[in-house]
């Protein structure tokens, strides 16, 4: 089923540097008629126009979830922050979009996220945490993602990420992924346990190594 149709609000542009120096153009979309009713952005980085109208090839595209605690302030409880910064490089080298989409602790909500951490801290993992709080496991839904997408004229995309489900429901949204294309795999003390869960429980493409 394809998502209901969304229409561009603004679009700005915005100069963009990271902490480390790289620094580089987005134009940023917001839109109307958006499903959940949230504050949603796409940026479109590189030549993200000469993308669309590429024979054969299609924008790379990388679905963001908003995290405060890694985009913000750096927390390595997660891997998010590395994953933002790396992805807008990428998508500047080739030509596309991120969308920064409000779904902070995979839909739980910021609170919720910090007590899913204090739950970690007792020994569950990141998944069980949710589920112990009465949440789902990843409340995440990418019916925003997929009208932004098509707003755009991006029916067609590579999209940046290891998270299986994000592939399957852009393509029930309308959205053909092309090709899945992992991101690095950022690991550190801090975040290990954590990437092995989402390994190991929803078979996000993450090479580890072994314990």
């Amino acid at each position: 089923m394809e998502a209901p149709v969304a229409a561009e609000r603004v679009r700005v542009e915005v100069p963009l540097r990271f902490p480390d120096g790289y620094a580089t153009t987005a134009d940023v979309f917001t839109f109307d008629g958006l499903a959940d009713g949230k504050e949603h952005l796409l940026l479109g980085l590189g030549d993200w126009r000469a993308a669309l109208g590429r024979d054969g090839d299609a924008p790379l595209v990388r679905p963001h979830s908003e995290c405060l605690t890694g985009d913000v302030f750096g927390s390595e409880r997660c891997d998010c922050g590395p994953q933002l910064r790396e992805a807008v490089e990428r998508i500047a080298e080739h030509g596309g979009f991120l969308l920064y989409l409000r779904q902070e602790g995979r839909g739980i909500g910021l609170y919720a996220k910090l007590d899913a951490y204090a739950l970690q801290d007792t020994g569950l993992d990141t998944y069980e945490a949710n589920v112990a709080l009465g949440r789902g496991e990843d409340e995440r839904d990418y019916t925003v993602a997929a009208q932004m997408l098509r707003a755009v004229g991006a029916d067609r995309i590579r999209l940046l990420s290891n998270n299986p489900d994000k592939a399957a429901q852009l393509e029930a949204l309308g959205v053909e992924v092309v090709e899945r294309v992992p991101t690095a795999v950022h690991l550190s003390a801090a975040n290990a346990r954590y990437l092995r869960a989402k390994r190991d429980r929803t078979a996000h493409t993450i090479d580890l190594p072994a314990a």
